[in-house]
């Protein structure tokens, strides 16, 4: 190859990054709005642009519907390696997680229907704010890499058919999928529409906040007992733990 060719390769790769610039930081600050405050998105971006190059080097980049669905998974999937591979959410606050986890289905079992956040402090001994905080430091992730574990069954006999499977290939299955959808039906109508707002009317944070009248963090708090409920669902949490 000449020096020539090179360099028009290698200004054609930049000004596809160049290009994909926007989608990587979209898809970081969404991500990076449902972790805790000490995760830096300078730090998710980079990680999403080597999943681009990855995409890139695997397709032509040719702004296709197709080529950015593509792009988009492994984008996300590199950033993801990434939080795992830092362990970004303390051990501490996943222990509060499933604390907060057990505490909703135990008291679901005996309310018969989803406890309020009074409700859920109170049965774990915690004053209301005490519990808000636990919530901010959670994860907000509806599967963590552990609950992958051979030794979890209240996920890997429902939703992990094979030793290779990973988090990815739990998420697109067809029993993970009727599972969460049902399990969104079930949380509080105020929940459910955050979710929406979130997911499929694709508002920030702080939009939704303007909707409902509430603060940015109220919405971040609201989001993450959300993504809590839908564990304890998923995870079929009880007493004796995961």
């Amino acid at each position: 190859m000449s020096a020539g060719m090179a360099v028009d390769r290698m200004v054609q790769r930049s000004a596809q990054v160049a290009r994909y610039v926007p989608l990587v930081q979209r898809i970081a600050q969404r991500i990076r709005a449902r972790l805790p405050a000490n995760v830096d998105v300078a730090d998710l971006v980079q990680a999403g642009l080597l999943g681009l190059m990855d995409a890139l080097d695997s397709q032509s980049g040719d702004e296709s519907d197709a080529f950015i669905s593509y792009a988009s998974m492994r984008i996300r999937g590199s950033i993801l390696d990434e939080l795992r591979a830092q362990d970004w959410l303390p051990r501490r606050a996943r222990a509060k997680e499933q604390s907060i986890g057990r505490a909703m289905a135990r008291l679901e079992q005996h309310l018969g229907h989803p406890p309020s956040d009074e409700e859920i402090a109170k049965d774990l001994g915690w004053t209301i704010s005490a519990y808000q905080a636990a919530l901010r430091e959670s994860g907000g992730q509806i599967l963590y890499l552990e609950d992958l574990a051979a030794d979890n069954d209240a996920f890997v006999g429902r939703y992990l058919r094979d030793a290779a499977d990973d988090i990815q290939a739990v998420l697109v299955s067809e029993e993970f999928s009727r599972d969460l959808q049902r399990g969104i039906g079930t949380l509080p109508e105020k929940e459910q529409l955050v979710l929406a707002l979130y997911y499929q009317d694709e508002l920030t944070l702080k939009e939704i906040g303007s909707v409902l009248e509430v603060s940015e963090s109220r919405v971040s708090q609201i989001m993450r007992q959300a993504v809590l409920r839908l564990r304890t669902t998923l995870g079929d949490w009880r007493d004796d733990g995961l």
